[in-house]
C-alpha cells in the first residue's frame, strides 16, 4: 500500500513539510514565534524549558527538542538560541543536522539583541521558506508510517468502541510493515500485566512493569495512591470509575501485535511493529513525546471531547461517543458512535479510519490542523532548578 510523501535526507518520510523555528530555552520563544509568524511554512515551538533545568529534565529537553526538529514531517530547521541556557543552540543545531536536512541557528546575544536576532532569522527563514516550497511529495510504502495512539477526555464509549478502531487500525498497519507507538504509562496501571503478556522477551516485559512501578512511585512519594481511584474529573462524568477500568481500556489502542519494546521519552523506535513509550497521561506532553520519537501522525481517541492538535503532525481525532460528535462535529473527524448505535462493526470504522489516515498522510488536513491547533508541551519530571 502506498502513500505520497516527501522523502528526507535519512531515508524516512514526511507527510507535512513544516519549517520549524526550535528556540533552546524559554528565553528565546518569543523571538522564535515572532520570526515564525512572518514566514510562510513555519512553525515555532515555544516551551518554558531549557534553561535552569538538570539531570534527566535537562536530558528529556534536549531529546525532545533534537527529536522535534528530525521529525520526518520537518523539511528544515531555525534554531534560536539566547546563549546562556542549559540546552545550547550549537549543540542542539549539531544534533539535528544528523539527519542531512538544513538546519541553520542564531544566538540572541551574540546578535545584539532580540531585534538583531528577529531581522537576521527572518532573512534565514525567508531563504529556508523558498527553498522548502520546491519540495515535491514521491510515492512511497506505507511502512514508512509511524503511527501515535492517544486518547483524552475518555467516557465508557473510549473502551467500547473508539479504542478498540485504534487497535484495528494499529494492527493493520504493522501487518503492513509500519509501526505503531502506545503511550500514556499513568493509563497502564493495572492492565499492564495483561499488555505484558504479548511481549516479545522477558526484557521487554520486565521494562514495562519497571515504568509502571516508576509512575506508580512518583505519584506514592506525592501522598497519590492511583490504583482503585480515579484522578480525573472528566473521566469520572463520564462514566470511568477507577485507574484499573481506564487502563483496560487504554491498551485497546494497542490491537493485539506483539509488543516489541518499550521506549523512554522521545527515543525513536529501532524497528517496526507495536512499541510502549514512557510518557505521561497528559495528552500534550504524550504527543509530543511521540512526535519527537518519529510518529508523523497520530489517531486521538475522546469519548467527552477534545479540540487538540499538534504543531508537527496531523491529529485525527475519533470518538465512541455518537452524542459528543453530535456536539463537537467541528473537532472530531471520525463518528465511531455507529458501533454504539449497532450501525457499523469495529472492523468497519476502523477501515474507515484507515482509509482518512491514507487521505491525511497524502495531504488532506484534519480539523485540528484546519482550524490551527497547536497544542504543544514538553513532559518534565521535576522542580526548576
Amino acid at each position: 500500500m502506498k502513500f505520497r510523501g516527501y522523502v528526507r535526507p535519512d531515508g524516512r518520510v514526511g507527510i507535512r513539510n513544516h519549517i520549524a523555528v526550535i528556540p533552546a530555552s524559554v528565553c528565546a520563544s518569543t523571538v522564535a514565534a515572532r520570526i515564525a509568524e512572518q514566514v510562510e511554512g513555519a512553525i515555532s515551538l515555544p516551551n518554558q524549558h531549557g534553561c535552569a533545568q538538570i539531570g534527566p529534565d535537562l536530558e528529556i529537553t534536549a531529546r525532545t527538542l533534537a527529536g522535534l526538529g528530525t521529525n520526518p514531517n520537518v523539511a528544515a530547521v531555525l534554531v534560536i538560541g539566547l546563549g546562556c541556557e542549559s540546552v545550547q543552540a550549537e549543540r542542539l543545531h549539531e544534533e539535528i543536522a544528523k539527519s542531512g536536512k538544513r538546519v541553520e541557528s542564531l544566538v540572541i546575544q551574540k546578535c545584539g539583541g532580540t531585534l538583531k536576532a528577529q531581522e537576521q532569522g527572518l532573512r534565514i527563514a525567508r531563504a529556508i521558506s523558498q527553498e522548502v516550497a520546491m519540495m515535491t511529495r514521491e510515492e512511497v510504502d506505507l511502512s514508512n508510517l509511524v503511527l501515535a495512539l492517544e486518547c483524552g477526555g475518555s467516557d465508557t464509549t473510549s473502551g467500547l468502541a473508539a479504542n478498540p478502531v485504534h487497535g484495528y487500525v494499529s494492527d493493520k498497519l504493522i501487518g503492513l510493515g509500519g509501526t505503531s507507538i502506545l503511550s500514556e504509562t499513568t493509563e497502564l496501571i493495572g492492565a499492564e500485566h495483561v499488555l505484558a503478556r504479548r511481549a516479545v522477551s522477558k526484557e521487554v516485559a520486565d521494562k514495562l512493569f519497571e515504568i509502571v512501578r516508576a509512575c506508580e512511585a512518583k505519584a506514592n512519594a506525592m501522598g497519590v495512591d492511583m490504583r482503585g481511584s480515579q484522578p480525573t474529573p472528566g473521566n469520572i462524568q463520564g462514566g470511568l470509575t477507577t485507574i484499573e477500568e481506564k487502563s483496560l481500556g487504554c491498551i485497546y489502542k494497542g490491537g493485539t501485535s506483539p509488543l516489541e519494546g518499550v521506549l523512554d521519552y522521545g527515543e525513536r523506535a529501532p524497528g517496526k511493529g507495536l512499541y510502549v513509550m514512557d510518557t505521561p497521561g497528559q495528552d500534550i506532553e504524550s504527543i509530543t513525546g511521540m512526535v519527537a520519537g518519529g510518529s508523523q501522525i497520530v489517531i486521538f481517541t475522546t469519548g467527552r471531547g477534545s479540540p487538540t492538535g499538534f504543531p508537527l503532525a496531523p491529529v485525527i481525532k475519533i470518538t465512541g461517543n455518537p452524542k459528543t460528535y453530535v456536539m463537537m462535529e467541528e473537532n472530531i473527524d471520525i463518528n465511531a458512535g455507529a458501533i454504539i448505535d449497532g450501525v457499523e462493526s469495529i472492523p468497519e470504522v476502523g477501515e474507515r479510519v484507515f482509509a482518512e489516515i491514507l487521505q491525511v498522510c497524502n495531504g488532506k488536513l484534519t480539523k485540528a490542523e484546519a482550524l490551527k491547533h497547536m497544542e504543544f508541551g514538553i513532559y518534565k519530571l521535576t522542580s526548576t532548578f
